[in-house]
């Protein structure tokens, strides 16, 4: 199914989450397309894979984590690679998300420059992760370790990390069917977890 918009119906969108949906556009300057993985990446909630050299850079507080200062910007520097599915249509309905509190960035600075982070969508008990980004080494996985420990406090139960790659496995993302998934958000979707305290 092609949707032509300008902008994705901000309800539409969070419906489709509940539903196993996400968006992506075709190309940077394609149609929305909607997608249901037979086989779902997610992250177990109780982490990632720290490998040394990601404990070295935690230990030396390289990045300052930040969540929700720039979230545009986190999401035009995931779109800025060769190929890419976040076109200016999906740029500005998750700035729409954003805006109405379901949307959220977390940023890796080093110093005043936004090294690395992710951008994802929160609802109920799980977060479904988009998309992620690095300038500096180790600075999206830093982003990524902090979001866990603090999805882990929040009392979140699902981290979606929608289609596995070598690099997400190597993170401690693990497989599982599109029928365990759909069980797994029905349950974290009935928990009233806020990401923002």
């Amino acid at each position: 199914m092609t949707v032509e918009t300008e902008i994705i119906d901000s309800k539409l969108l969070l419906y489709a989450y509940t539903q196993g949906l996400f968006p992506m556009a075709e190309s940077r300057d394609g149609g929305i397309q909607w997608f249901e993985p037979v086989t779902r990446a997610v992250f177990p909630i109780d982490g990632v894979k720290i490998s040394r050299s990601l404990r070295r850079t935690l230990k030396k507080n390289i990045f300052v984590v930040r969540f929700d200062t720039a979230f545009e910007e986190v999401m035009r520097s995931c779109a800025k690679r060769e190929e890419t599915w976040i076109s200016e249509t999906i740029i500005r309905s998750y700035v729409k998300l954003f805006e109405l509190g379901f949307a959220h960035s977390v940023e890796s600075w080093h110093g005043t420059e936004l090294a690395g982070g992710l951008y994802g969508v929160a609802l109920g008990g799980a977060f479904f992760g988009e998309s992620m980004f690095s300038r500096m080494t180790d600075a999206s996985k830093v982003a990524l370790a902090v979001l866990m420990q603090h999805l882990r406090k929040q009392n979140f139960s699902l981290v979606d990390a929608q289609y596995m790659s070598p690099h997400l496995e190597s993170l401690g993302a693990v497989e599982i069917s599109r029928e365990e998934y759909l069980k797994r958000l029905t349950a974290a979707l009935k928990s009233q977890c806020s990401f923002i305290d």
